[in-house]
């Protein structure tokens, strides 16, 4: 779509009205404080911290290890299906607001099995809250499950056969964690059996870790989407793959900014992956730990880089083509794009 110019100051409240799809949401991420703090009481569970205060004060992160150590630690409130229904349900609320009619969101079933919490407690929980979401909240919600990076490949094994009785709940998996050290090529065997199984694969490369860990995710693991990849165009070649081929890449502006990936988000390098023709997109990946959802995110990042209403756009309907959802639900997303972008034209 040509987009017509836009008054910069009717530009947030088209990012804010436009619908779009998310791809990299972490539903552990999503886990406010105040929530936190209630299923602590709920469950009876010991926090570190006294209070709400005392526990945002703690999100001052260094990278993403030191993020890492306070994500685990905010996830140990969480033991019933119940809580996953409860916090999956609370993003879905705040995704619904920010207009998002898709959404595809991560989970971590390794954090919590090595608590005890059962395979089935976990993905009962999430999905329900995907099921009550298309009538109750206008959104296509799925599931991918990740694996932890810094653990084995084993242990990725036995987290894949746990979840195999529960296949039709998820449509794909992913990696994520600790990246520097652990190359995708670590987890190559695990990854080969989800594409057998016929799941859609994606993986966490280039947040941190170099470009070469893109190429391994795309070539080792053979994923269809790279999770971040802002490292991608310190390798030229890379970027011609990448917008050759149609990679979609799940670009998080303020979690690059709270993990310092960017010193400032006036230098984060969202626009020239669009100008690279590369199918970018904008996702808010641990909401509740970076300072913002999704459209947080969009606002936030065109005011910093001056991205324009045309690049919003691009990034909308990239965020439609990178989903995994039928052609058909694809289509009809980008006519409701095309709708609103008209009523501000």
């Amino acid at each position: 779509m040509n987009v017509p110019p836009i008054a910069p100051d009717r530009l947030p409240a088209l990012l804010r009205a436009m619908p779009k799809a998310e791809l990299h949401i972490h539903i552990e991420g999503s886990l406010e404080p105040e929530l936190i703090f209630a299923l602590a009481r709920r469950n009876r569970v010991e926090l570190a911290y006294p209070d709400v205060e005392s526990l945002r004060r703690a999100y001052a992160f260094t990278n993403l290890q030191s993020f890492l150590d306070i994500y685990y630690a905010g996830a140990s409130v969480l033991l019933t299906e119940q809580e996953f229904y409860d916090m999956a349900w609370a993003y879905l609320e705040r995704a619904a607001a920010d207009n998002v009619i898709r959404t595809e969101m991560f989970f971590d079933p390794q954090t919590h099995t090595e608590r005890g919490v059962s395979m089935q407690t976990v993905i009962d929980g999430l999905h329900r809250a995907c099921m009550d979401a298309k009538p109750r909240l206008g959104i296509d919600a799925a599931l991918i499950l990740c694996f932890l990076r810094h653990l084995s490949e084993e242990d990725a094994f036995e987290t894949l056969e746990a979840a195999l009785p529960f296949r039709d709940k998820l449509i794909g998996v992913g990696l994520d964690s600790s990246e520097v050290g652990h190359p995708p090529e670590k987890f190559a065997r695990v990854f080969g059996r989800c594409r057998e199984l016929g799941l859609h694969l994606v993986a966490h490369a280039g947040e941190e870790g170099p470009p070469a860990y893109v190429w391994s995710a795309l070539d080792v693991l053979k994923v269809e989407r790279i999770d971040h990849g802002v490292q991608s165009p310190k390798d030229p070649a890379l970027m011609k793959r990448l917008a050759e081929d149609r990679i979609p890449l799940t670009v998080c502006p303020l979690s690059n900014l709270k993990l310092c990936v960017f010193p400032e988000l006036s230098q984060h390098n969202l626009g020239a992956l669009l100008d690279a023709g590369l199918v970018a997109t904008v996702n808010s990946d641990d909401p509740a730990y970076f300072g913002g959802y999704l459209n947080e995110n969009f606002i936030q990042t065109f005011a910093a880089t001056g991205l324009t209403a045309q690049q919003a756009w691009q990034l909308a309907a990239n965020s439609f083509e990178g989903s995994f959802a039928e052609a058909s639900a694809r289509r009809g997303y980008i006519d409701r794009l095309e709708d609103v972008f008209a009523s501000f034209s």
